[in-house]
């Protein structure tokens, strides 16, 4: 899809992933769980698009957790990949921005790594299937694992979530929902890492240029 516009302008639509056991690689938009992209291998990582972001994984890298990456929707030559803290009360302390501790790296597309460097022991590696667009209204009461554009769905309604946000002319990009995990994704001692909640990204819109995506903040219920 290359005009965003309906989708992130007009926000009368969004694009909506689920999580699936078994997609072809052909077929996948990308994977939650399982091995960080090889990009984020040490060799690569002087190759990183974002340094002030990615800088921390590695000089840390016991301290972050990789979640999922997702084939860009708008630009498909990139990725979009979502790093945690290893602990949880980090994030929980660093939940809204601009002190959100959860990492949104974009990077050239990768296949996902041999090395398990940054691997989730709380989930099972499923891939995200091919987005499917629907009305923004009809999304709000099906369950989905990622939602681009549109309007987000919250557990929260608080305006201090978005307020800096929107001080720093940032919009609404996706939500990753956990109501939307299949039962097989969680390993059996494994928790959710935002207590059954939500990740909302923002980024800078305007026109067809999307930029600067970060975590804005999580909720959970």
């Amino acid at each position: 899809m290359k005009n965003p516009i309906p989708i992130l302008e007009h926000r009368t639509d969004c694009i909506v992933y689920h999580a699936q056991a078994e997609v072809s690689n052909e077929e996948a938009a990308g994977w939650i769980g399982g091995n960080a992209p090889a990009f984020f291998d040490d060799e690569n990582k002087n190759n990183l698009i974002d340094q002030q972001q990615a800088i921390p994984i590695h000089r840390e890298r016991s301290g972050y957790l990789f979640y999922l990456s997702l084939r860009h929707p708008f630009q498909p030559e990139k990725m979009i990949s979502i790093f945690i803290p290893k602990d949880y009360d980090e994030y929980v302390e660093h939940n809204i921005y601009p002190d959100c501790a959860i990492k949104v790296i974009e990077h050239p597309i990768s296949p996902e790594s041999s090395k398990d460097t940054f691997t989730n022991p709380s989930l099972i590696k499923h891939s995200i299937s091919r987005g499917d667009v629907m009305g923004d209204r009809e999304s709000m009461e099906l369950p989905f694992l990622i939602k681009v554009g549109g309007t987000p769905r919250l557990i929260q309604q608080e305006d201090y979530y978005t307020t800096e946000l929107q001080q720093a002319s940032f919009s609404f990009f996706l939500q990753v929902d956990e109501e939307g995990y299949p039962e097989t994704l969680l390993a059996e001692d494994g928790s959710y890492p935002f207590g059954f909640g939500a990740l909302y990204v923002y980024a800078k819109i305007e026109g067809n240029e999307i930029a600067k995506l970060v975590a804005g903040f999580w909720q959970f219920s």
